[in-house]
Order: C-alpha cells, then sequence, then structure tokens
C-alpha cells in the first residue's frame, strides 16, 4: 500500500512538472499611469464661450465708405497676432484669406457645442466683419458706377491666431474640433499648440541659419541675377516668394 501511494505521488508531481513548464501562468501587478497636470493658478473667465460677432460693424448714423479690394490685407505674415497670449492652443492661419460673419458663426457654433465650458474657454484673435464688399445685382449692365455694398469681411493674413482655447485640458482633447474647424475655413489654416508652434519656428530659425547655401531666392532677387526683377511680382520684392 505504501508502495502504490508513493508511485501516485510521483506521478502526480512528474505531471503538474511538466504543466507549469508548458504553461505560462499570468501575474497581475499595479501599473503604474503618470499623474495628470496640476493647472495650478488656471482660472477660468466667467464668460467663457466666443461671443456673438455682429454681421455689420455699428457705426452709429455714419453711412459705411465703399472700399477698393485692397489685397494687400490678406498678403504677406502677420506681425503682431501671431502668437498665443494664454500660450495653449488654437488655430492659426497658413496664407491669406477673408471670414465672412457664416464662417465665424461657423467657429462660434462648433466651438460652443464642443467645448466644456467649466474647465475650458475660448476668445476670439480677429476682428468681427468691417471692410465692405460690394456686389451689382444680377442682370445689371455694364458701367453705371461701383455696386452697392453686399457684406462684409474680416481679413486674414499668414500666421494670424483666429481663436484661442486654453483652461484644464489637454491638446488631444480639443484637437479633434479644432482641425475640423481650420479645415472649414476659406484659407488654410491648422490647430496647434503653443509648444508644437514655438519649436517649429525655432527649427526654421535655425534652417536659415546653417544654411551654407549664400544663393537664395532673396540674393538672387536683390543683386537681380538673370534679370528676374523683370518678371517677378511686386509682392516677391519685399517677401521673397515666400507668402502668395
Amino acid at each position: 500500500m505504501a508502495i502504490v501511494h508513493k508511485t501516485w505521488t510521483n506521478l502526480n508531481s512528474s505531471i503538474l512538472g511538466k504543466l507549469h513548464s508548458s504553461c505560462s501562468v499570468q501575474i497581475c501587478g499595479i501599473k503604474y499611469f503618470p499623474p495628470p497636470p496640476a493647472y495650478e493658478g488656471m482660472e477660468i473667465p466667467e464668460k467663457s464661450k466666443l461671443k456673438f460677432m455682429e454681421k455689420t460693424p455699428n457705426l452709429g448714423n455714419i453711412k459705411m465708405p465703399k472700399m477698393i479690394k485692397n489685397l494687400r490685407f490678406m498678403r504677406g505674415p502677420e506681425q503682431i497676432h501671431n502668437s498665443f497670449i494664454h500660450k495653449q492652443y488654437g488655430i492659426i492661419a497658413l496664407g491669406g484669406g477673408r471670414m465672412r460673419h457664416g464662417h465665424f458663426e461657423m467657429v462660434r457654433l462648433t466651438v460652443g457645442r464642443k467645448m466644456d465650458p467649466t474647465r475650458m474657454f475660448a476668445i476670439w484673435r480677429v476682428d468681427p466683419p468691417w471692410q465692405p464688399v460690394t456686389k451689382k445685382g444680377q442682370g445689371q449692365r455694364m458701367g453705371g458706377g461701383k455696386g452697392a455694398i453686399d457684406h462684409y469681411v474680416t481679413p486674414i493674413k499668414a500666421d494670424r491666431v483666429i481663436i484661442e482655447l486654453g483652461g484644464k485640458c489637454t491638446f488631444d482633447e480639443v484637437k479633434g474640433f479644432l482641425g475640423t474647424i481650420a479645415h472649414n475655413l476659406p484659407f488654410k489654416a491648422e490647430a496647434i499648440s503653443h509648444e508644437i508652434l514655438e519649436e517649429r519656428r525655432r527649427l526654421e530659425k535655425k534652417a536659415e541659419e546653417d544654411n551654407l547655401n549664400p544663393y537664395t531666392f532673396e540674393y538672387l532677387i536683390k543683386n537681380n541675377m538673370g534679370n528676374c526683377q523683370s518678371w517677378i511680382r511686386r509682392i516677391d520684392h519685399f517677401h521673397f516668394g515666400k507668402y502668395i
């Protein structure tokens, strides 16, 4: 009886040893997640949503004068409103264009629907529509002077900040709907954060400083190589082919 018990014990131990050698048992442990940002000193303003922009400028009893196209309002880079005030997130223009009242409403309604006003806020960085655009009625003959004012627009230059969004949130939370808004604008725009914008501009500046080729587009224009000043655009004398 003792021999049978000993044999059965040896058999069980050999079977368990083979099972342990062929099967790997997963052991659960405590996973480490980085702590969320503290957002110390962050205050949400009382009016956290974008305000409504008027369709026409309010000048009181003064009649709005007609204006020429003034394409210079859209050409070249923006020199003032080209960085974030709150150093968080927003939308910047990559080229020139015009914003109508419908574009302002699209931005305002989309941000108001997607944003959490209890921990986020958004501000405008562009003026309401102020430049008049004239248009003649359909079927009118040529002549008769300049047409009547049809609508108002806001001219936008490249690198102009359209809206700025901040608060207790990360860029991954707001990148989706900000990218949708940027895609629906009438000019090329991009949803970007303050860190990405500063890093991009630092790399552009470093690339210009490390350039070993002296024959840049600016050098060619200033020295009139190949008589290029006779056929280049007038705007290229100032921006050297960088902006349309």
